[in-house]
């Protein structure tokens, strides 16, 4: 661009901004809901009374409320934990499903303008997804109506997954629990019931109310009785008070440089000219609101990038099939903000707050670069966005250093939510909040060059449909604390210390402190078996670092609330030593507080425990089950208090390394959490 026509873009700049300043100033995100709170409003986090969970995961100003716990004349469905079913990948493990003309109706607990409602209806006879009407009311008046899509949920088969119901096995050649078997090599060929493994059953869509709403003014979904309406399952209502539009009145504003904010044009161009504008000129770029249609990645170097607040700033996109597979593998591209790649020397001093990334990905591809965030960010920013139906929320690939994650919402993604992958090291995510992820919520990957140094702080996972809330492979001196994780569907648990998937060793200290985790210990389908809400594995190498797992809470465990393992094949190469616990609490196990599938030792200090199911402890050892007992050991540091039905849950006659091995042992359904 010519230096005068810089000026006249300057110049409209200005002229934008003064008139998008009369529309209202604020942060954009959430406003002070006041503290009123209306009767007979249920208000959870992750499904429990907040006390329990008190200083424990994000707060970004938002209220949810159960669909179970609301007035309604559908039917509540659950507790089930069994996966593919609806129940499982409900928060809470319960939901009310509406036939036609059936509602459920929620009261506001404080002032609201904006709800989120998470749901499932049911998808196309063939796959691919439909959509169906909910007509909103609030106090039974002001009308108006949702449209639900079921095309960003529903997959089907074996991982990594498929759009299509009646699809065959994707891997015959591999070992499944139906029939016990390798389907390719068993004669008679065994019957693989149709559709095969249907889960990611849940999406969630935004509205704002376009006024405020006082406490216990009630907001009633009601599936219609006229075409298109379908039978829809309503997990739960999120309500909030969403802040005026920000403004930033000295910036880049990129209807200057022809952003289209109705959405009809592609506005990624404008963009980058706006980006490349502010650079010269050292300014901001801001996004006003409106709906902007951007199909590819935009690059971010050195620059900040604000929009008027996620409800109101819509970055969306299409995802788009490539003429030829990209360089990366990626056979298609869509929105995103990336940093340049570490090989090129990445990106700094990137700033981006205050708006939404909408994708279009349907399908699991996992060479696909179709991410909301990615590329290498060091010494940057990134707060107040909404991700929705991207790949993965935001995945990194360093090197890269000093990157700062605060107050993000990221839902309904095929894989993972958060990723720190390769080489990252000293950055924090605090504060944010992960729900319906396809693989981890939030993961730290130290594949081939170890992340260090880095901080998962006070964030909230709930309900990853696959692996693990918060997975730590290898790495040193990470932390991971003050999170609160909830309902992991299957193959994972709440919390993972995992060395796999190529991941360098532990070193250092890994710190796990004062997080909660809830009805967590998943069952692992290869396995057959139920798994720990914290889960060391022991796959690739020893698990050997300085590990302090201090101060956390175990509610409403599945099956374990701990559990070591070291698999089949490498028992008796690979084990787990060096991991410190110390004042934990365990509030209800379906079998043990402790199982043990590996060689090593453990230290245990102020652990209480009550409402155990099982034996305190199911130490398997390697299943050698030698003579001297078992090859692993349990160091009692005193103050282990309190068990079940068997007694103490760590009981004398079971030091240090008594054999208590039951391989599958029957399951107990817990007790509900309550307060210690």
């Amino acid at each position: 661009m010519a230096r005068s026509s810089s000026r006249r873009a300057w110049r409209r700049t200005v002229a934008v901004v003064a008139v998008a300043a009369a529309v209202g100033l604020g942060l954009g995100g959430t406003a002070q809901a006041g503290t009123e709170k209306a009767a007979g409003a249920v208000v959870t986090r992750a499904g429990l009374d907040p006390a329990l969970v008190a200083g424990r995961g994000a707060h970004l100003g938002f209220a949810e409320q159960e669909a179970e716990n609301a007035a309604t004349n559908g039917t509540v469905i659950g507790s089930d934990r069994s996966a593919y079913t609806l129940p499982a990948e409900a928060s809470g493990r319960k939901a009310v499903t509406l036939e036609r003309g059936e509602y459920v109706e929620f009261t506001l607990p404080s002032a609201a303008n904006a709800i989120t409602v998470r749901y499932s209806i049911p998808d196309a006879p063939d796959g691919g997804g439909i959509t169906a009407p909910l007509d909103v009311a609030v106090n039974g008046r002001d009308r108006t109506t949702m449209t639900l899509t079921s095309q960003y949920a529903w997959l089907y088969n074996q991982y990594p997954f498929s759009n299509d119901p009646k699809a065959g096995l994707l891997h015959e050649d591999w070992w499944i629990t139906e029939c016990g078997c390798v389907p390719s090599a068993t004669t008679p060929a065994p019957v693989i019931a149709k559709p095969f493994r249907p889960n990611h059953f849940y999406d969630e869509q935004r509205l704002l109310l376009g006024r405020t709403y006082r406490a216990g003014d009630t907001v009633r979904l009601t599936v219609p009785t006229r075409a298109g309406a379908v039978p829809t399952t309503v997990d739960l209502l999120d309500s909030q008070l969403v802040a005026p539009p920000h403004i930033a009145p000295v910036a880049a504003n990129v209807l200057a440089f022809g952003a289209d904010p109705t959405g009809r044009r592609d506005s990624a161009g404008a963009i980058d000219k706006a980006i490349a504008f502010a650079r010269r000129g050292h300014l901001k770029v801001y996004i006003p609101p409106g709906t902007y249609q951007v199909n590819r990645h935009i690059v971010v170097d050195d620059v900040t990038i604000e929009g008027a607040g996620s409800w109101y700033t819509i970055i969306k996109g299409r995802q788009v099939t490539l003429d030829a597979p990209a360089p990366d593998g990626s056979v298609h591209t869509g929105v995103g903000f990336y940093g340049k790649d570490a090989s090129a020397g990445g990106s700094r001093n990137v700033h981006l707050s205050g708006f939404a990334i909408e994708g279009d990905v349907r399908e699991r591809i996992d060479t696909d670069q179709v991410n909301g965030i990615g590329g290498a960010l060091s010494d940057s920013t990134i707060e107040g966005l909404y991700i929705h139906h991207t790949k993965v929320g935001m995945w990194f690939d360093g090197p890269m250093s000093n990157l700062r994650i605060t107050g993000n919402v990221i839902t309904d993604q095929i894989a993972d939510g958060l990723n720190f992958h390769t080489g990252v090291t000293d950055s924090v995510v605090r504060n944010n909040f992960v729900r319906n992820s396809g693989d981890d919520g939030l993961a730290m990957w130290s594949e081939k060059t170890g992340n260090a140094r880095n901080t998962f702080d006070r964030n909230t996972v709930q309900t990853p449909v696959l692996a693990n809330g918060i997975a730590i492979y290898g790495g040193t001196d990470n932390t991971v604390s003050g999170n609160l994780i909830a309902d992991p569907i299957r193959e994972g648990s709440a919390l993972q210390v995992g060395s796999r998937f190529g991941a360098e060793p532990f070193t250092g200290h890994l710190w796990i402190t004062d997080n909660t985790t809830v009805r967590a210990g998943t069952y692992e389908l290869n396995w057959n078996i139920g798994l720990g809400a914290i889960w060391f594995y022991a796959l690739e190498r020893n698990i050997d670092a300085d590990i302090q797992v201090v101060g956390d809470a175990f509610l409403d465990n599945t099956y374990n609330a701990i559990m070591l393992v070291a698999d089949w094949p490498v028992k008796d190469k690979y084990s787990i030593s060096n991991v410190h616990f110390k004042d934990v609490r365990v509030d209800g196990t379906g079998t043990s507080v402790v199982s043990a599938r590996a060689a090593g030792s453990a230290s245990f200090e102020n652990v209480d425990a009550r409402n155990v199911g099982a034996v305190g402890v199911n130490n398997c050892g390697s299943f050698n089950f030698p003579a001297t007992g078992s090859e692993f050991s349990l160091i009692d540091l005193g103050g282990n208090d309190g068990g079940g039905t068997t007694g103490p849950w760590l009981g004398s006659w079971e030091l240090p390394n008594t054999i208590s091995c039951d391989d599958r042992p029957p399951v107990v359904t817990p007790s509900a959490p309550a307060p210690w």
